[in-house]
């Protein structure tokens, strides 16, 4: 099994339960997982199988039952509500399959919220943003609100917004969920070529073939992670960790 030390996440028993009605549905069962920095993992497996209960674990955005979470060594399931979100704003980028842009900001506006939020100079702010436009080819666009806005370029807007703090990982939720295939293509180039620069990716997805691209791959069912298969000519994603 892979060392905590070397990991950038490590999950070790994590279990989350919820209460719909008189039912209870136990979303994630024990999960046990180790991912190292770059890696490029797809998360798969059939509707109510846990993939995004475990995403909004990893993202910070929900909190285990019990077991823990490791992310750069430190136990973020200890930490207080708002260090907890300066860590999710600092280290984590979100994209979405329905883009959660603010309708009422324009594109540059959308890209420029987490460094305001995280407080940096107007300047820089300035300086970062026309470098992400000039990046995502919406320097045109760069004034238009999010419903003047194809599908594409929103994804994009979404991108560049949840990688203008260099997040150490990025989770995609279904991002190509919306788009056409070409569009959807050029997105997934776009997350590839981050990968490739470093930031570690992790895509849930019903897409068999946008789940074939990644260099790891989890199948969950129930809650557990069933299956974790990886390219062995990567070292990067070389050991994993089991689930249940």
């Amino acid at each position: 099994m892979q060392d905590d030390a070397a990991s950038l996440i490590s999950l070790h028993g994590l279990e989350r339960t919820f209460y719909l009605g008189d039912s209870k549905v136990q979303a994630l069962r024990n999960v046990d997982l180790h991912i190292s920095p770059s890696e490029y993992i797809a998360v798969m497996g059939p509707s109510g199988s846990g993939k995004s209960t475990l995403l909004n674990m990893i993202g910070l955005l929900d909190r285990p039952d019990a077991g823990t979470y490791l992310l750069e060594g430190r136990d973020v399931t200890t930490l207080k509500p708002d260090e907890q979100a300066k860590v999710r704003s600092e280290r984590i980028g979100f994209i979405f399959q329905s883009f959660h842009l603010i309708p009422r900001l324009t594109a540059a506006a959308n890209i420029e919220l987490p460094l305001v939020l995280a407080g940096v100079p107007a300047a820089e702010r300035a300086r970062r943003v026309k470098q992400a436009l000039q990046e995502y080819g919406l320097t045109d666009r760069a004034h238009h609100l999010p419903n003047q806005l194809s599908g594409g370029q929103r994804q994009r807007v979404a991108i560049a917004r949840a990688t203008i703090l260099r997040p150490a990982v990025l989770l995609a939720d279904e991002p190509t969920g919306n788009l056409d295939r070409a569009t959807g293509e050029e997105v997934v180039r776009l997350l590839e070529a981050l990968n490739a620069q470093g930031m570690t990716l992790i895509v849930v997805t019903h897409d068999q073939a946008l789940g074939a691209r990644a260099r790891r791959q989890l199948r969950m069912e129930d809650g557990r992670i069933v299956s974790d298969a990886s390219d062995v000519g990567d070292v990067s994603a070389a050991a994993t960790g089991s689930s249940g």
